[in-house]
């Protein structure tokens, strides 16, 4: 009888495990599922000569900045969230649309000033799943409504959603969520040694926090509802991997250990090589027993096109050869802690 006791309770902690990572949408918007069209924000764009306002530039990933390589059409700047149009505005025009956690988390930061970023007004909400932290972003709010240190609940409300920040006006307003991992503790270290400017945000700035493919997880998760984000990340295409000196900190092996490809190392290995997707986000982590003194591209994976066209300008190069670029080495010690 303990015996079965001891299993039900395992099972239900198992299925509290699961069910906590299933998120919901931020806001009463629900079109992402049948009518994408209906819950993408557009952008304004000029291409070819031609002015549109397409829905698909509100998407996840290379969306933006069309140009054209040969015969081809590439997309050369990455968006790293999810746009969503309003479906509630007053008699002005302004939007009304209450926008919520998409999980069980804890306010970790809120942007004191909406003219402080390109996020405008901005919180963050971090989830503690199998032991590692995933924070979620909620952006260009109108009014914030919950504080630091504030435990919420999915669907709790945060905000307003709204159109602060530069880029975008009343007829684009739309709450731009992400969902990512954190890279460094020691991010103000870094942006002071790579930046003149301040860094208003701390370590809840955005470039200290990479994206998973929230857009990918949200309609996979409508075919598997088990699927974890941890899961999403390790079935996201490969585009090229990189050696790291085995001094760098890794933190993001402590924090998301599920990256870790092969045995823990008991000390310091000669190298990690470090396997990153199109937009940099980590992928899988591997101990190496080959000594650098550098970071360099190891293994790029050819896409037909210029490399720095479709990995946010960290790679250059084409074909099976690609070499770090400057912003490409900076963002790879960042997220390596090589610095």
């Amino acid at each position: 009888m303990m015996r079965l006791t001891l299993s039900l309770s395992l099972l239900c902690l198992l299925t509290h495990a699961v069910s906590a990572q299933q998120l919901q949408l931020p806001t009463a918007n629900h079109a992402l599922f049948d009518a994408p069209a209906e819950f993408f924000q557009f952008v304004d764009r000029n291409f070819d000569g031609a002015k549109t306002t397409p829905w698909e530039g509100g998407q996840f990933g290379f969306v933006r900045d069309p140009r054209r390589i040969g015969s081809r059409i590439a997309y050369a700047r990455f968006h790293e969230g999810l746009d969503i149009k309003p479906l509630q505005r007053d008699a002005k025009g302004n939007p009304q649309d209450e926008v919520g956690a998409i999980a069980d988390g804890t306010v970790v930061y809120v942007a004191a000033s909406a003219g402080l970023s390109n996020y405008g007004r901005y919180i963050v909400v971090q989830h503690n799943w199998g032991g590692s932290p995933y924070l979620s972003l909620y952006a260009h709010l109108s009014t914030a409504q919950v504080s630091t240190g504030q435990k919420v609940k999915a669907g709790t409300p945060l905000g307003i959603l709204g159109y602060t920040g530069s880029g975008i006006d009343q007829r684009r307003a739309h709450v731009h969520v992400e969902l990512n991992l954190f890279l460094s503790s020691r991010f103000e270290v870094w942006h002071n040694a790579n930046f003149p400017t301040p860094n208003h945000h701390g370590v809840f700035n955005g470039l200290n926090l990479i994206g998973l493919d929230l857009q990918s997880l949200y309609l996979a998760q409508q075919k598997n509802p088990g699927l974890s984000a941890a899961g999403s990340v390790r079935a996201t295409e490969s585009a090229y991997r990189v050696a790291v000196p085995g001094d760098a900190d890794m933190e993001i092996v402590k924090n998301y250990p599920w990256l870790l490809d092969g045995p823990r190392p008991a000390g310091k290995p000669a190298s990690w090589e470090v396997t990153f997707s199109r937009w940099g986000l980590p992928l899988a982590v591997k101990a190496s027993s080959t000594a650098v003194s550098a970071p360099f591209v190891t293994w790029v994976k050819d896409a037909g096109i210029p490399h720095f066209t479709h990995t946010r300008g960290c790679v250059t190069g084409s074909g099976s050869t690609g070499k770090l670029t400057v912003e490409g080495l900076r963002f790879v010690k960042l997220a390596c802690g090589w610095f």
